[in-house]
């Protein structure tokens, strides 16, 4: 049996790559020549040495973040995220290269407009090109060939999945998907058995690429069989756990020593990495926003709590963290001292509020003291909202999940906030709703999510919120 040796989905990946150097020296370019005819400086370098430096940086950020397009099945904003995160590398590399070499003064207006041209051209090719890749397969192009052994909910799935063209799949044959679930579990029944001989006759007459497995484990010895007759025949081998006859979702794969572990829950914040980028953006704001700002902030806001209601500046709470550690919370006191803070949420109308306190809630400004929290590290920019102690007991009996929530650090704002589950819940699905969005949070964690939310917080402050009392 003769397989292709080459992928096309490897030619595919091949021309976005060419084409991104295309539009990187395109861009260069066009600002260049512009800025040439209108006069504006463009720095001491020379333009040869600004596309040398720039190909040449281009190469590894293109190596660590990878061209995804020609995937069977990815996601536009998972594109885009990836082109987000090769472009932001780039930037530093070349900025970078450009200080070390010391050939002369570089233009920041020049890379200013480069980098506002390139993104949206870069975004409007990639997305453009998995277009087209999605189009060529339609019509049978770049297709792989496949078969489906097993039975059940997941292979059936399995094979509805598959059935849309623009994936690029073919499913030449699926075998025991008739048998009831009794006999695939028995690998001695007579019908096994004879669907069993029958995909044993049927595989050496029919060429297949990707060969899809759902058997279960009781099955060992034909599994086995089917693998060794595959790396025979250069079929690439794929197992369909059981698991997601309980689990559907994504699953992640890890290996303890040689033992196969699946993970139910994708955590982007398990890496260390992503951890300590995280951290460096946090410690990096609040420190800025402690010595600058805050010192102001503190001076103003404090004469003002102080003449209109006495008791403390400062608002102390404890609140439930990160692994569901208690930790005191920091905010501008909003309300007069009362003996319900920590039992009570505040109303729309609560009584305990002061006029000036009102206005810091609805300004977010009474939030401001947490970047002390985020400064000693039990709280985050960005990240679930901590809940007084109160709220972490009764809620952690009655919605599903809740407690995986302080699976990461507690944030100053968040998904859900920015998303409208913010403030009061009056209602159990408005909780429900605000732990849905903090697990999708969770879940798909990126660099760029806590920029986005951080960017909508700012606006929503602004704009004031309906929530915000």
């Amino acid at each position: 049996m003769r397989q292709e040796p080459y992928d096309r989905s490897d030619f595919i990946r091949d021309i976005a790559v060419l084409g991104d150097f295309v539009w990187l020296n395109f861009s260069m370019l066009v600002v260049y020549a512009l800025q040439q005819s209108v006069g504006t400086p463009t720095g001491d370098i020379s333009l040869n040495i600004y596309l040398v430096v720039s190909n040449l940086c281009y190469i590894p950020c293109i190596s660590i973040f990878g061209i995804i397009l020609h995937y069977r099945i990815v996601r536009p904003e998972v594109i885009v995220a990836r082109l987000f995160g090769t472009v932001g590398l780039h930037l530093v590399l070349f900025l970078t290269v450009l200080m070390l070499i010391k050939v002369g003064v570089f233009s920041r207006s020049y890379l200013f407009y480069f980098y506002h041209l390139f993104i949206p051209i870069l975004i409007v090719w990639r997305l453009s090109l998995r277009h087209m890749v999605k189009m060529h397969r339609t019509r049978g192009g770049n297709s792989r060939s496949v078969l489906l052994v097993g039975s059940g909910d997941n292979m059936l799935e399995l094979n509805s999945v598959m059935a849309d063209i623009t994936y690029g799949y073919k499913v030449e044959g699926f075998f025991f998907k008739m048998i009831n679930e009794e006999d695939i579990n028995n690998p001695t029944s007579a019908n096994y058995q004879a669907e069993w001989k029958r995909l044993k006759a049927w595989l050496p007459d029919h060429p297949v690429q990707e060969l899809y497995c759902g058997l279960p484990s009781i099955c060992q010895k034909d599994v086995l069989e089917l693998i060794r007759y595959c790396e025979n025949n250069m079929i690439r081998f794929y197992s369909v756990p059981n698991v997601r006859n309980y689990v559907k979702r994504q699953l992640e794969l890890t290996l303890l020593g040689d033992v196969p572990v699946l993970s139910i829950r994708r955590e982007p914040l398990q890496r260390p990495m992503n951890r300590l980028v995280k951290r460096a953006f946090d410690l990096l704001c609040s420190s800025i926003f402690l010595v600058t700002i805050f010192p102001i902030l503190y001076i103003v806001v404090g004469i003002v709590i102080k003449l209109t209601s006495p008791g403390p500046i400062f608002f102390r709470q404890a609140r439930t963290g990160m692994d569901g550690r208690d930790f005191i919370c920091y905010k501008f006191r909003s309300m007069r001292v009362n003996n319900d803070s920590d039992k009570v949420q505040a109303t729309k109308n609560d009584p305990r509020k002061t006029k000036f306190g009102n206005f810091l809630r609805k300004s977010n400004l009474d939030e401001m003291p947490q970047f002390i929290n985020v400064f000693m590290g039990n709280m985050s920019l960005v990240g679930p909202r901590p809940h007084m102690l109160k709220h972490t007991e009764e809620y952690s009996h009655l919605i599903d999940k809740y407690m995986m929530r302080h699976l990461v650090k507690p944030g100053i704002t968040g998904w859900a906030q920015v998303t409208g589950y913010r403030g009061e819940t009056k209602e159990l699905s408005q909780m429900e709703g605000r732990v849905k969005r903090d697990l999708w949070y969770i879940e798909n964690w990126t660099f760029l999510l806590d920029l986005r939310i951080l960017i909508m917080t700012v606006m929503n402050m602004f704009k004031g919120e309906k929530n915000a009392y």
